[in-house]
């Protein structure tokens, strides 16, 4: 099993910037792929980005040039730095972690709201 605790959201104005932690536990050396998804009440989860174990990254073509995705191995933390922050970025983020071999994310965070104002 994994566990996976995220924090770091709050509340920002348009063109600010958080960033958001994830530390995972448990069988961590299971883990291929790291993930940031985002959902917003009445539209579909969307995956913001991704990384993997060699360092390899992709994002969502809505947060290219803003967001960053990141990993800290030695400790078990992956990041996702958010900058100019727009209204549309508001939804619960959720950190998902890959387990070796399966193809999918299988392990997910709480949760945690960023809200943007405009």
């Amino acid at each position: 099993q994994v566990q996976l605790v995220e924090s770091g959201g709050g509340l920002v104005q348009a063109g600010g910037s958080l960033r958001l932690s994830c530390v995972a536990s448990g069988s961590i050396f299971s883990i291929d792929v790291m993930g940031w998804y985002r959902q917003a009440p009445g539209k579909q989860r969307e995956l913001v980005a991704g990384i993997t174990s060699g360092g390899i990254t992709w994002n969502a073509d809505s947060v290219k040039g803003r967001f960053t995705i990141s990993r800290d191995n030695a400790k078990n933390t992956t990041y996702l730095q958010m900058n100019s922050l727009k209204a549309d970025d508001t939804a619960v983020y959720y950190c998902a972690a890959a387990p070796r071999g399966l193809g999918r994310y299988a392990y997910w965070g709480q949760g945690t709201q960023v809200t943007v104002s405009s």
